[in-house]
């Protein structure tokens, strides 16, 4: 006698067939990741730089956003607001293409194979985990952007130039100024990025039944995400601020532990939430382009919405 075959066999064959075409590579993520992080910063750069003037300067303080932005512009002209923007772009390039792009894999191995086993704190360690991965990468540019950044000149600094005078100043080491500050922050920014960006979709999927793919949801969820993100890394970021900028022959802070106290002690707790504005301002259209973009281009690639 003949046997049918059984429904569950036919699940598994169909499921078969759906996901015979290869999902893109671990190369091509990351690759998506950075594309979308490098158009991201070419319109954001300005509020980087001025909220780096903000976090190193007390006078920069005082102006508040409008008036540094005023006094920049008519003190070096327009094109100062994209001081270091090819340094940026090798950064997001290094950093935010692995800290991206990683999260996915990162989730895996900290075991979200399931709705069920998927949990905040689960999305919150792989948000983490690639974040630092993507620190490691990028310090070496993320040192030069913010040094080109703070350079009051008419003369634009050249990415060359400022890197061949850490290198000569300071060594091989200097490009990992603010390491263990940089890692941190990386840790709690894509942290709390990818977790509550994940999250709040989940959120806004039931409250409105739209589907994850949508690009109401994926904005929303991703402002949400700017908001969280700034809370939590505004002291990190001027931590690593202060260390990154600090003059080769006057060391104020022996690491970042030490920055920490001395603001603290020195300048008040509040100091290390300094610039928060320009860094929310930043924050929320970063994120809501970087993620955005690179769902749009998963969707392209064939990949399924995060």
């Amino acid at each position: 006698m003949r046997m049918m075959p059984s429904q569950s066999s036919k699940s598994t064959a169909i499921m078969a067939t759906a996901g015979s075409s290869a999902p893109p590579s671990l190369l091509q993520q990351v690759a998506m990741a950075g594309g979308a992080a490098v158009i991201t910063v070419t319109f954001i750069h300005p509020i980087d730089v001025v909220k780096t003037r903000i976090q190193i300067s007390s006078e920069y303080s005082a102006l508040g956003m409008g008036g540094s932005v005023k006094r920049i512009v008519k003190a070096e002209g327009v094109a100062a607001l994209w001081n270091g923007v090819n340094a940026a772009w090798l950064r997001e390039s290094s950093y935010t293409s692995l800290r991206l792009g990683l999260y996915e894999p990162c989730k895996i191995l900290f075991g979200c194979t399931t709705k069920e086993n998927t949990t905040f704190v689960k999305k919150f360690l792989a948000g983490s985990a690639a974040g630092a991965l993507g620190s490691l990468a990028g310090n070496p540019f993320d040192v030069v952007k913010t040094r080109m950044m703070t350079a009051e000149s008419s003369t634009r600094p050249s990415i060359v130039g400022t890197a061949s005078e850490l290198m000569k100043n300071q060594g091989i080491g200097g490009f990992y100024r603010g390491i263990d500050s940089n890692v941190a922050r990386a840790m709690v920014l894509n942290g709390t990025k990818m977790a509550c960006y994940d999250q709040m979709k989940g959120y806004t999927v039931q409250f409105t039944g739209l589907p994850k793919s949508s690009l109401i949801v994926q904005f929303l969820a991703a402002a949400s995400a700017g908001f969280f993100m700034t809370c939590t890394v505004a002291p990190f970021d001027m931590v690593r601020t202060r260390l990154m900028n600090q003059p080769p022959d006057a060391k104020i802070y022996s690491n970042a532990i030490d920055c920490f106290h001395k603001i603290i002690t020195q300048e008040g707790p509040l100091t290390l939430w300094r610039g928060f504005i320009p860094i929310w301002s930043r924050f929320a259209p970063t994120t809501t382009l970087q993620l955005v973009i690179f769902e749009q281009l998963r969707s392209f690639m064939g990949m399924k919405s995060l």
